[in-house]
């Protein structure tokens, strides 16, 4: 069943008439804010951010993937509850509207949180009125599950007519040495991944497409992160992770094109007629890690080091001194080797793993403490690639059999989804895989 359609509002009252951003505008902090701004108050009633704040949610790749890594974010997978086609559409459709409004700093409809009624559900939750766009995007992308059987959920059919059009590359990951998955943090139909510079602005997009897919999907799970622990542009900065090291430092960037239609768009090669959707899109791997904190806190600062292959405080590899010297892997002493190993830098380098790159954009979380006093933090770890069999499937699993550090963590869960490319003026989330 899907939900009631709202109600057209009604002529705006001079009193109860606000847009996302200017709630409370007229007095106090929402003049400073505004004037700070340089925005003017025309500007302010139209309901608009501010240019350098909005994200374009249209275009050749769905924004979210090179976009400039914002500081927080909101994923969540959703599992498609109903077996009706029409319901999944109407409920993608309905989708893009709200997230193309919510990534220009707008309310899920016009008027959406206090215009349609006293005596109506709000059509938009509200707590982002008041608020910039601050640089929101939604990606979304469809599970293994959504096809019909998968690895997570064999006895499934193809619901929904779409079966012959799954690509090939969309297939649950397999397990790694020292896996503890937990089904309940992992796999889903559909993931949207909501990422901005304000954790309120993130976390209202998810809870309103939550609320508007009620009766089609229902939240399988969800991870909040803070602090990005990649750099997807060159101006940006290396962010650290939860190990205090610098994290990302190799990665791809938004300016490398030739590396980025190698490793990370799906080419039209790559699949047959039926899953052509794909072209120009891209594989999202989802793994929540979660980092023994205390453990690692009483390691001593060489032994960190030795582990991770850098310097702590630079980000150096080691017997080197600057960050984005290229690591040497020949240098040795006495000792051995001066980066181990079994250190983490030599092993996910790409000249140790025949030449293979993916696309990070991570973030570290806390989500409180375990019962036992530790901490429950680390890394949701977040790719992007073209094949994540033959990427990040190599990767994972040298880095899990032989990676020093993985005495510090523990993969507890795991998804992939297939990510279609951007959308053009007029169309919906899923349109060429359902049409």
């Amino acid at each position: 069943m899907t939900e009631p359609t709202a109600p057209t509002p009604g002529p705006p009252t001079s009193s109860r008439r606000f847009s996302r951003r200017t709630l409370f505008g007229a007095t106090g902090a929402g003049v400073v804010v505004a004037a700070a701004a340089g925005v003017t108050g025309a500007r302010l009633a139209e309901g608009d951010s501010s240019s350098s704040d909005v994200v374009a949610f249209r275009g050749t790749r769905q924004a979210g993937i090179i976009t400039e890594a914002q500081d927080r974010l909101h994923f969540a997978s959703f599992d498609v509850i109903t077996d009706s086609r029409d319901e999944l559409i109407d409920m993608l459709k309905r989708w893009t509207s709200a997230a193309e409004r919510m990534t220009k700093g707008q309310e899920t409809v016009d008027g959406g949180a206090v215009d349609h009624g006293e005596y109506n559900p709000p059509a938009d939750t509200g707590e982002a009125l008041g608020l910039e766009a601050s640089a929101l995007t939604l990606t979304v992308g469809f599970g293994p599950g959504l096809f019909g059987p998968s690895a997570s959920d064999p006895s499934r059919g193809d619901r929904f007519g779409i079966g012959d059009r799954k690509p090939a590359a969309l297939k649950d990951l397999p397990g790694f040495a020292k896996d503890a998955i937990e089904p309940s943090r992992s796999h889903g139909d559909i993931c949207v991944q909501a990422c901005a510079n304000d954790p309120q602005v993130a976390v209202h997009a998810i809870r309103n497409l939550a609320r508007l897919g009620f009766g089609v999907v229902s939240v399988r799970w969800s991870q909040l992160g803070f602090g990005r622990t990649s750099t997807t542009t060159a101006n940006q900065q290396t962010p650290r992770n939860m190990f205090g090291f610098k994290d990302g430092t190799a990665n791809i960037r938004a300016e490398q094109t030739d590396v980025l239609d190698r490793w990370v768009w799906v080419d039209p090669a790559d699949n047959p007629a039926s899953a052509q959707w794909m072209t120009g899109g891209s594989y999202l791997v989802a793994r929540r890690i979660r980092m023994d904190i205390e453990p690692w806190d009483r390691a001593n600062l060489s032994e960190q080091e030795a582990i991770v292959g850098r310097t702590k405080g630079v980000g150096a590899p080691l017997g080197m001194t600057r960050e984005d010297d290229t690591p040497n892997f020949a240098v040795a002493t006495s000792d051995g080797p001066t980066i181990a190993r079994d250190a983490h830098v030599r092993l996910a380098h790409p000249d140790n793993l025949n030449g293979i790159q993916i696309l990070r954009r991570g973030y570290n979380f806390t989500d409180g403490s375990d019962g036992f006093g530790h901490l429950d933090a680390g890394l949701f770890f977040i790719a992007y690639c073209r094949d994540p069999g033959a990427q990040f499937v190599p990767m994972q699993r040298q880095l899990a059999s032989k990676d020093a550090m993985m005495e510090y963590l523990s993969h507890n869960g795991s998804a992939l989804f297939a990510c279609p490319p951007g959308l053009k003026p007029g169309e919906w989330w899923g349109q060429h895989l359902f049409t």
